[in-house]
């Protein structure tokens, strides 16, 4: 049993549903069937989706930072984003804060305002931007993130680190800081774009062996125990690291789920593991930007 409490086959099966194609009914009658009944898998669903309101560590009118909306020019037309940094300072490190499946949301906008109290000039992407942006609906969302074009996605993101470095109130230095899908997409961005100068990677997918050798950036990766999905590709990627000579280092959480930094999902979030990786975050940008 997971320290949360709920089933670690419970947890397993949301995992298969949102990050898998598995359709919503399949997921809750497989969910009845562990749970005993349709109306005790109902009651599961709290502590498994995200709570939103719970997503305010730094609240949006914090008078010590500017948070705002903004476009950035993408690959194929504008990005939009949510851009916050702190009212006091400048020539600021930047950071890209890349949201996971479910889009751009009130957690990753809460995510990019921490990373601006401790100093930072960060933008958070919609990589949905080209379908209109991110949907209230978190199904919808995630449909819309896996027909994604990929080398679509990673050519935005350069381009936002191209526009950070440029902004008037940064230093030049950027950074990058992902989660799930978007963790994946950190380790693509370091492999496509040799002017990133650091990628912090919160347990998000691999890129294949052979890309390895391109990355330039200093790496920090965090990965969940619990996580036989992602954890499944990190012998190879360790030993391409090694071999290509590439600055990171790597901590796994033991006992924690994938997704523990997410305050916003009961069921996953481990509040030591989530309060130690995000130090070890905010030390190593600091030091690799300064």
């Amino acid at each position: 049993m997971p320290p949360t409490g709920v089933d670690q086959r419970v947890i397993d099966l949301y995992d298969e549903y949102t990050h898998r194609p598995l359709e919503r009914r399949v997921f809750l009658e497989r969910l009845a069937k562990l749970a005993g009944s349709a109306a005790a898998a109902m009651a599961l669903l709290p502590a498994l989706q995200n709570d939103y309101a719970l997503a305010a560590q730094v609240p949006p009118d914090d008078p010590g930072l500017e948070a705002k909306r903004v476009d950035f020019p993408g690959g194929a037309g504008k990005v939009k984003g949510y851009l916050a940094r702190p009212k006091k300072g400048d020539r600021l490190p930047a950071v890209i804060v890349i949201h996971e499946n479910r889009g751009l949301n009130a957690h990753i906008e809460d995510v990019t305002r921490r990373a601006a109290k401790a100093g930072f000039l960060a933008l958070a992407p919609d990589c949905l931007s080209a379908s209109g942006g991110t949907p209230a609906d978190e199904d919808q969302a995630r449909e819309r993130i896996g027909a994604l074009d990929r080398q679509a996605v990673i050519e935005d993101l350069k381009r936002a680190r191209r526009w950070l470095a440029s902004h008037k109130h940064a230093n030049g230095h950027v950074g990058a800081v992902g989660f799930c899908w978007g963790g994946g997409m950190v380790n693509q961005l370091a492999v496509a774009d040799p002017e990133l100068r650091a990628g912090v990677v919160f347990y998000g997918m691999s890129p294949a062996p052979e890309q390895v050798a391109s990355i330039k950036a200093k790496l920090l990766l965090h990965y969940a125990g619990l996580d036989e999905r992602i954890n499944a590709g990190l012998p190879a990627y360790e030993a391409a690291l090694e071999q290509a000579g590439v600055s990171y280092t790597l901590h796994m959480y033991d006992g924690v789920q994938h997704a523990f930094h997410n305050d916003a999902n009961a069921a996953r979030y481990d509040a030591a593991a989530a309060a130690l990786a995000w130090k070890r975050t905010i030390d190593f940008l600091t030091a690799t930007l300064a």
